[in-house]
């Protein structure tokens, strides 16, 4: 199994990682490692990828897997969580209890503090991006703000990543600033930098500890899943705990 480690200055105690597509059983456009449930693979080898993954990290309890509906909403993780939440993001201050998001071209959030007294996994497609997912991850992280530290996982690039006009509108219509996440193409619509887009919403909460951002899944779909250039195909985890 092919892991991603986080380059950067987490504490000790946190543990972070993005899976790529390499080191499951699922088999044809799902190959090997997905970990997605709703993407129409076989339950069965999607389940043994999971079981994998926890045992690869010697994970005492499951992750928290969430029902991602490109919301805003970000939850609390807790051990006694009984069904799947509906929701795109969670944070815990509880050890061996991993935040997870799915992701196969949007961008995975992993979120802690230079103290690692908690951590966070946010799904921001361009969507949460805009309507302030990171916003309310950040306000629920019980950390100053000038002491978070965030990790940008593999996300779609910026060169490949082809908006309309509408998605620029919709972010240039809360700040100018936005603008530098977009240039032109030659088909007269945009190319949208995610990973940009979220370091200037951070950058606006005070957030300045940013590391990642250094990959492409729609150009790397050998190492990742890519939705947009595959169509039917696997995602991704990225996950984040602390340990005791």
């Amino acid at each position: 199994m092919r892991l991603l480690k986080p380059n950067w200055p987490a504490p000790v105690n946190v543990v972070a990682y993005s899976t790529t597509r390499e080191g499951g059983v699922s088999q044809a456009q799902y190959s090997s490692l997905n970990l997605g449930l709703h993407v129409n693979d076989n339950a069965e080898h999607v389940l043994t990828n999971r079981a994998l993954l926890q045992s690869e990290l010697g994970l005492a309890n499951e992750p928290l897997w969430l029902e991602q509906v490109h919301s805003t909403d970000v939850i609390k993780a807790s051990l006694s969580t009984a069904v799947v939440p509906v929701a795109d993001g969670s944070w815990t201050d509880i050890p061996e209890l991993a935040c997870v998001v799915m992701t196969a071209d949007c961008l995975p959030v992993l979120i802690t503090d230079q103290q690692g007294s908690f951590v966070a996994a946010v799904h921001a497609g361009w969507r949460g991006l805009c309507n302030g997912i990171l916003k309310q991850a950040i306000m629920q992280a019980p950390a100053n703000n000038q002491d978070i530290l965030v990790w940008l996982g593999p996300a779609i690039g910026p060169m490949a990543f082809q908006v309309g006009s509408e998605v620029r509108d919709a972010f240039i219509q809360q700040s100018d600033d936005f603008a530098s996440a977009f240039t032109t193409d030659k088909e007269g619509k945009w190319k949208a930098d995610l990973y940009q887009l979220a370091r200037l919403a951070l950058a606006e909460l005070g957030v300045s500890h940013v590391y990642g951002g250094d990959h492409c899944t729609f150009s790397e779909t050998n190492t990742f899943f890519s939705y947009r250039k595959e169509g039917v195909t696997g995602r991704m985890a990225s996950l984040i705990y602390l340990t005791k």
